[in-house]
Parts: structure tokens; C-alpha cells; sequence
């Protein structure tokens, strides 16, 4: 594996930001749109059970039927090479005894059955007492879209690294965009609700310079 410099790895940081706007003539390749793919796919998760399902919006009709409920993306749904929407799974299937568990831990783990069980138990604790996570229904779908935040980050990194832009869309009505998801899409929003967007493409306009914080001012060693 080819070694990759520290510096970088910060100048695609520096190079990404929240682009409101793409050039709606590029189109990012197949095979670097399935790498930043690939990197979501390939993050962790909480116990390693994957509750992220990536919808790939590129027919222009269903764009523009996210619209009028996506406020944060008015600019970037029509203009943007690829949109994701990034599935968060419900208390259905990831509490401790569903069925799609089991599968994680049986099929794509292939833990043994000693192994599965041991395994259920401690993720049974973990959700009942250790995050209470079985208080409220809410309460584990927030916890499943931690992990879909971890696929993104990365998936928003992957494309810096290779001079893609992107923008993260968390400005859209909820009730709204779910049921869209159940009538146009044929999600089963029982199982799944949407955590948050991405768009991805190549930017139009020079983005502002970069503000944050001073790492002193965030960071704290013990």
C-alpha cells in the first residue's frame, strides 16, 4: 500500500467545503464514484452491524420531487453529478433479537453459533442498559445514524482526496422527506429512515477561505 504524506491528507481537508452549488456539465466518473462508494461501505460501525443503505438519486424526476421538502439543497439537488441518501435502519431490525442481526452476525461475520449468541447478549446489554438505547424508538434510530455520519465523513474525504466536491444536507422536513421515501421511492420507512443527505460533484464558484477554530482552542491533553 502506497504511503500517503501527512500533508497530503490535510490539503484534501482544506480543499473540501460544503459546495452549495456544482457544475451541472461534470460528471464524476464511474470508477471514482464507486471508490467514494467503497469507502462507505467499508467504515466502521457500533459492533460492526452496517445500519446504513446508500440511495443513489440520479433520475431528475425523483430529484425534483426532494426538492420542495429539502430546503438545504436547493441549489445543490439540480445541479449536483450524484446524490445520496444515507438510510438509517429503525428499531425493527437492529434491535438485539431481529432477524437482520442475526444475518450481520451469522452471514457476513460468520460467527459460529456459540459465538452469535454470546455476541447477542452483549449487544442486548449494551442497548438496555449501557446506552438505553430501548427507552424510545427514537432513541436507536439516533444511534444507527451516528454510524451512517461515519460512512459519510469518510465517503466526503474519499472525494476531497481526489478533488471532488461535496456537501452534506441535513436541511430537509423529516415527516416530508419520509413519506416521499414509502410513496415514490418504495422504501419500507418502517425499516428505514433517512439520516442525512450528500451531494457530490465539481464546484462552479471559488469556495470562501476556510474558519475554524485553532486546534489549542479544541483540544485539551491530560
Amino acid at each position: 500500500m502506497a504511503v500517503i504524506t501527512p500533508e497530503t491528507i490535510l490539503d484534501a481537508y482544506r480543499f473540501r467545503h460544503a459546495c452549495k452549488v456544482f457544475d451541472p456539465d461534470k460528471k464524476i466518473p464511474d470508477d471514482l464514484f464507486r471508490t467514494i462508494l467503497e469507502s462507505g461501505r467499508l467504515s466502521p460501525s457500533s459492533f460492526g452491524f452496517e445500519p446504513w443503505r446508500f440511495l443513489i438519486v440520479q433520475n431528475p424526476e425523483l430529484r425534483q420531487k426532494l426538492l420542495p421538502v429539502t430546503w438545504g439543497a436547493q441549489r445543490s439537488l439540480p445541479t449536483a453529478s450524484h446524490y445520496v441518501v444515507i438510510l438509517a435502519r429503525k428499531t425493527p431490525s437492529m434491535i438485539w433479537s431481529s432477524e437482520y442481526i442475526t444475518h450481520m452476525m451469522r452471514d457476513v461475520h460468520h460467527l459460529p453459533p456459540e459465538a452469535v449468541e454470546a455476541r447477542r447478549q452483549k449487544y442486548r446489554r449494551f442497548q438496555e442498559k449501557d446506552f438505553r438505547l430501548l427507552e424510545t424508538p427514537r432513541a436507536l434510530f439516533d444511534w444507527a445514524g451516528k454510524q451512517c455520519y461515519i460512512a459519510l465523513g469518510n465517503m466526503m474525504t474519499t472525494a476531497a482526496m481526489m478533488e471532488i466536491d461535496s456537501c452534506a444536507v441535513e436541511g430537509f422536513e423529516a415527516d416530508a422527506l419520509e413519506r416521499i421515501m414509502a410513496e415514490e421511492f418504495g422504501i419500507d420507512t418502517e425499516t428505514f429512515g433517512v439520516a442525512v443527505m450528500a451531494a457530490f460533484g465539481y464546484r462552479i464558484d471559488s469556495p470562501k477561505p476556510k474558519t475554524r477554530q485553532r486546534l489549542e482552542s479544541i483540544v485539551e491533553w491530560l
